[in-house]
């Protein structure tokens, strides 16, 4: 029994120090970009400056709701950037419409649509999560909402738009480009340092769409979805085929039920390729973030990217595709 005893003890010992050693490789590896949990953020596309801003505030210790609003902002205010905020491409009748919405950690959103007038909807998309009983407000009463804010009416028509909106006019067909006119929407992600996530989506939606048009950019659940126990998900591309699936929640439900970002990426996109014989000439791509800190991304058409920015620094990503 003694014996016995002694056998047992020494074979602990000896298990304890393999773990040790184990632990210890694990911990060198630990320092590897791949394992850097949090805080970070995420944007659709590759609009640096804006995961720039996201991380600048993230860093300091701001919140991730703040984070993803001051990100998706940097672009709503780039003239040069046709596809979100002022300078946006109109609708078929010179229109230059905003859709926008944000959601927090606490399951709390807010969401603008068919805005104008208007430069920066995110904002607008905040009041209305936090200062009215309401997820969405639309057109003139969405304008109406954000002058009693005290938001300033503004031209969003650049001179640049309105003219390639004019040489359009003179055929009017409207074939959208993939990965090119229509990569529509910024979409961000962001996770803090207490662990919280949040989400904000902004577009001008796809040029010269006609006049009432809506995408996926301000539904809740399908351009975006939040759930601060399991992860979050935002969309890009064409935003009824997003709608028809509710991609958003899709994954973050698949995540729920053990997939990883990347895997209900391709998941979301696969439902939708199977659904759509004509997948083949358009673009939709989704990302996504869980709470440890994992991301993915994935596409139908080659040419999506995300940027990623945490405390290694900033890169872009680019996803894998369907096709």
């Amino acid at each position: 029994m003694q014996r016995r005893k002694f056998l047992q003890a020494a074979g602990l010992s000896a298990t304890a120090l393999v773990a040790q050693q184990l632990l210890a490789k694990e911990s060198k590896k630990s320092t590897k970009r791949s394992d850097a949990i949090k805080p970070l953020t995420i944007c659709t596309w590759n609009f640096h400056r804006a995961t720039a801003k996201s991380w600048e505030v993230i860093s300091n210790g701001g919140t991730a709701l703040d984070a993803v609003e001051q990100g998706v902002m940097v672009e709503e205010s780039d003239l040069s950037n046709q596809t979100v905020g002022k300078g946006g491409r109109p609708d078929r009748d010179g229109e230059v419409t905003l859709d926008a919405c944000i959601m927090d950690a606490e399951g709390n959103c807010g969401s603008v649509v068919y805005l104008q007038n208007i430069a920066h909807p995110i904002n607008v998309a905040r009041k209305v999560m936090e200062e009215t009983p309401h997820v969405m407000l639309a057109g003139k009463g969405a304008e109406q909402f954000a002058y009693e804010m005290g938001f300033k009416k503004d031209n969003l028509l650049t001179p640049q738009s309105k003219a390639e909106w004019e040489t359009w006019k003179i055929t009017s067909q409207y074939k959208p480009i993939i990965n090119i006119e229509n990569h529509d929407t910024i979409g961000m992600l962001a996770i803090d340092k207490n662990g919280d996530l949040s989400g904000a989506c902004t577009t001008s939606g796809m040029a010269y769409k006609m006049a009432g048009r809506v995408g996926d950019s301000p539904i809740i659940g399908a351009g975006l979805f939040v759930d601060n126990e399991i992860g979050a998900a935002t969309a890009t591309g064409v935003g009824e085929e997003v709608v028809k699936s509710v991609g958003s929640f899709l994954i973050v439900e698949l995540m729920r039920q053990g997939f990883s970002p990347q895997k209900a990426c391709e998941e979301a996109v696969g439902r939708i390729v199977k659904k759509n014989p004509e997948y083949a000439n358009f673009q939709v791509g989704f990302i996504a973030l869980n709470k440890a800190g994992e991301t993915g991304a994935f596409c139908i058409q080659p040419g999506f990217s995300y940027s990623y920015y945490d405390h290694f620094g900033q890169e872009n990503r680019p996803a894998t595709s369907y096709i």
